[in-house]
């Protein structure tokens, strides 16, 4: 009875690690990623990476929107080891993403977090203030969207007893 409940426990921690580990990207669109580079070699050279597949980070600056179509400004952020982008200031520069179909500025609202599967474009250039700026273009293969987390505890954690954890 006692090997029965262990086996059950050990099992219930394998489920909760593999499902803890899981990316939020399909493995579909995971398999197909040609790009294992650095965005920062993305971004100094767009034009060099064209037509291979890349998956990157960040946080929505901006979301446009036609009938058909969607157009998402991003600032890059490191990814963890789950594919989500982390939280930090470190950026490497700003993307875009284009999308075929119409992604809803009430859920692809700025600040929100996301992480793209895309085909790269080669780049476009656009004004950010008085300077012009190089934007990686992504064709939309896969978007995850993150929902915001309020915790600022650890996202995996064991208790023992009353208020101690580690």
């Amino acid at each position: 009875m006692a090997i029965k409940r262990i086996e059950f426990i050990l099992g219930l921690c394998l489920f909760m690690l593999v499902v803890g580990c899981a990316s939020g990207i399909s493995k579909a669109s995971l398999s197909q990623i040609t790009f294992k580079g650095n965005f920062s070699d993305l971004q100094k050279n767009p034009d060099a990476f064209s037509n291979e597949i890349v998956m990157f980070g960040g946080k929505i600056l901006e979301t446009k929107v036609a009938p058909d179509s969607s157009e998402l400004t991003a600032l890059q952020l490191p990814l963890d080891s789950s594919g989500r982008p982390v939280n930090q200031i470190q950026s490497e520069g700003r993307f875009l993403v284009q999308s075929n179909q119409f992604l809803d500025p009430a859920n692809y609202k700025k600040g929100a977090f996301l992480t793209v599967v895309g085909l790269s474009k080669g780049k476009e250039i656009r004004p950010i203030g008085d300077y012009d700026y190089v934007y990686p273009l992504l064709e939309e293969i896969e978007i995850k969207l993150w929902p915001n987390e309020t915790k600022t505890s650890p996202r995996f954690h064991f208790g023992f007893g009353v208020g101690t954890t580690f």
